[in-house]
């Protein structure tokens, strides 16, 4: 089975989570991969990899990571979260992050964590 990996990152952190699917590109085109709008167009641009893009963050984008998290078509999310800035997903930013950790679905949220993945 074909591992899928879910790249989420609010907007202070795009660059950040375009670096990070650069520095694990060869491990991240052995695996199917989703992401929220931007981020999903951004890190396949940068680094040619087949991104399946959902719905921008404000238009329910996590939300459908949620459901496929639910529905346990999601093996591992990463998630850059910018604490510092207003919240630029849903009016409850944390519903993906809660949702993997109700599936025990293996959640990254800070790039320092990014090594023991």
């Amino acid at each position: 089975m074909t591992p899928r990996v879910a790249l989420i990152a609010h907007d202070m952190k795009k660059d950040d989570i375009v670096k990070l699917a650069g520095e694990f590109v060869e491990t991240l085109a052995q695996c199917s991969l989703v992401a929220i709008g931007t981020t999903g167009s951004r890190i396949a641009a940068a680094h040619g990899l087949t991104v399946e893009r959902k719905l921008s963050g404000p238009h329910g984008g996590d939300l459908q990571i949620g459901a496929e998290l639910a529905e346990g078509r999601v093996n591992v999310v990463i998630f850059l979260r910018d604490p510092m800035t207003s919240r630029s997903l849903t009016k409850n930013p944390t519903s993906t992050h809660s949702c993997a950790r109700a599936t025990c679905t293996t959640c990254r949220a800070r790039p320092t964590s990014r090594r023991r993945v």
